[in-house]
C-alpha cells in the first residue's frame, strides 16, 4: 500500500489478518475500523475528510471515499450532506430503528415505554459463556426488562452483557437513563452494537413471561435470540426477547 519507511506513512498491520493481496480499500476500511475500535473517534463525532485521510494512509482519495462508503452502507459511519462523515451513534433514530423490529400492524409506531424488571450480576452459564466468548463463572450482568406500547405490554427481554465491560451497570442507573438501551451502552460505557445475528422461532409462553405480558399461560410468542457484537465482531450482548405479536409484527430488509 504504501513505503512504511516513508514519513506519515501507515501501513496495514498483519494482526489485521488481511491477505498481502487484500483491495487497497479493503486495506484501508480495516485501518478505519481499528480506529473506530481504539477510540480514535467517538460515537457521533466526525472523522478526518477523505483528503485527510488519503494524506494520512498515503492512498488516492477515490480509494478512501470506496472504504467509506463500505463502512456507511453497514451503518458504522454517516454521511451528512455537506457536513462530512460521522460515526454512526445509537441516539440517531435511523441507527436506532435497525435493531428495534417490532411495528404495529396499522398506524405508526408508538413510543416505546421500557421497565427494568432486574439487574444483577451473576455467574455465566456455558451457554451465555458460549454466546459471549467467556468462560463459564466469569461475571455477567443479567437484565430483565418490559418494553409496552401505549400502556400495553408487548415485550419481555433478557439481556447479558460481559461484566468486565459493563462494571457500574445498575438497575439504579438505567432506571434514570431515558433513551434507547444501545444509547447507554454507547455513552457510559463505551461499547458500540454495531452488528446482530438473530433466530426466531415460534413458542408457547410459559407462566412468568405471559404473566408479565398479561395474557394466558401458552399463548403463542415470537422469540427472538440476538447476539449483538461491537467493532472486531466481539460479541458483547446475548438477548432473548419474546414478543407478543397480535397487534404487531417483526420487520426485517433483505438487501
Amino acid at each position: 500500500m504504501t513505503d512504511p519507511t516513508q514519513p506519515g506513512a501507515q501501513a496495514v498491520p498483519r494482526s489485521l489478518g488481511l491477505a498481502a493481496f487484500s483491495p487497497l480499500y479493503q486495506q484501508i476500511k480495516a485501518l478505519l475500523l481499528q480506529s473506530l475500535d481504539q477510540g480514535e473517534w467517538k460515537p457521533g463525532e466526525a472523522i478526518p475528510s477523505e483528503i485527510e485521510l488519503a494524506a494520512r494512509f498515503q492512498v488516492s482519495q477515490g480509494t478512501v471515499r470506496k472504504a467509506v462508503d463500505e463502512l456507511a452502507a453497514e451503518h458504522l459511519l454517516m454521511r451528512r450532506q455537506g457536513k462530512g462523515t460521522f460515526v454512526s451513534t445509537h441516539h440517531e433514530a435511523r441507527v436506532r430503528f435497525r435493531f428495534l423490529r417490532l411495528a404495529p400492524n396499522e398506524g405508526e409506531p408508538q413510543p416505546a415505554e421500557s421497565s427494568i424488571l432486574d439487574c444483577r450480576r451473576i455467574r455465566a452459564n456455558a451457554e451465555v459463556a458460549r454466546s459471549l466468548e467467556l468462560k463459564s463463572g466469569d461475571p455477567v450482568v443479567a437484565i430483565r426488562r418490559l418494553i409496552s406500547f401505549s400502556g400495553v405490554p408487548t415485550v419481555v427481554d433478557d439481556i447479558y452483557l460481559p461484566g468486565g465491560l459493563f462494571k457500574g451497570l445498575t438497575a439504579e442507573l438505567l432506571g434514570e437513563y431515558v433513551g434507547p438501551l444501545y444509547g447507554l451502552f454507547e455513552t457510559e460505557f463505551g461499547v458500540s452494537m454495531v452488528r446482530a445475528e438473530e433466530k426466531l422461532r415460534a413458542v408457547a409462553g410459559d407462566a412468568e413471561i405471559t404473566g408479565l405480558l398479561h395474557v394466558a399461560c401458552a399463548t403463542p410468542l415470537l422469540r427472538a435470540d440476538r447476539i449483538s457484537y461491537t467493532y472486531a465482531d466481539r460479541p458483547v450482548e446475548l438477548r432473548t426477547g419474546y414478543y407478543l405479536t397480535d397487534s404487531y409484527y417483526y420487520r426485517n430488509s433483505l438487501n
